[in-house]
């Protein structure tokens, strides 16, 4: 198997687990001064990020009546707000009755827990875990399979994107480059940028 292919096991929990943990290690690695510095995101700060997660998953996951475990207040510890939430997450991706409960999730409609997580929450998370590792002086080391199939479902949608409001132009990347380049340059971001501050 090579390290671009899903294994046929990977489960919605499985594929969380990896992504959350890769942001989870990268908020707990940032140094107290460190959550100040500017990220790739125009205006933002490297504790805007987690805020940014904290703020909006809670309240569009919340909807199908999961309760989310308070956690401390980001501003307070970044770190411990990110672990709560996401705890939140895994634990209901992990009973599958959980997982199954529908809600209305908005604009895509009526989705299953597992289903809102992965199309809605997974991707955010991997690409603001390099959002963070490039602002915090950190190795983004983003999970290769989950990379690949987010590039290959969000590029025959460009033009919808675009207009979402939720990623800027797309920055033009070399074909040889690296499948993160390439997705973190879809998204609207140069992945050569490294953090003033």
């Amino acid at each position: 198997m090579t390290p671009l292919e899903t294994p046929p096991e990977d489960s919605p929990a499985e594929r969380f687990r990896r992504v959350a943990a890769t942001f989870t290690s990268l908020t707990a690695a940032v140094p107290t001064d460190g959550w100040s510095r500017p990220a790739p995101c125009a205006g933002w700060t490297a504790l805007d990020i987690v805020r940014h997660l904290v703020d909006w998953v809670p309240a569009v996951i919340g909807r199908s009546g999961l309760t989310f475990a308070v956690g401390p207040a980001v501003d307070d510890d970044p770190a411990g707000a990110w672990t709560a939430v996401a705890t939140t997450l895994q634990g209901a991706l992990d009973d599958p009755e959980v997982a199954a409960r529908t809600f209305d999730a908005g604009p895509p409609g009526e989705l299953r827990i597992d289903t809102a997580v992965g199309m809605l929450v997974l991707g955010d998370v991997l690409v603001h875990s390099w959002d963070l590792a490039v602002a915090t002086g950190q190795q983004a080391d983003l999970d290769q399979p989950v990379a690949a199939e987010m590039l290959a479902g969000m590029e025959p949608i460009d033009d919808l994107l675009r207009t979402s409001g939720h990623y800027g132009p797309r920055v033009p990347a070399d074909p040889d480059v690296d499948l993160v380049s390439r997705l973190i340059a879809f998204t609207g971001r140069d992945p050569g940028w490294t953090s003033p501050g």
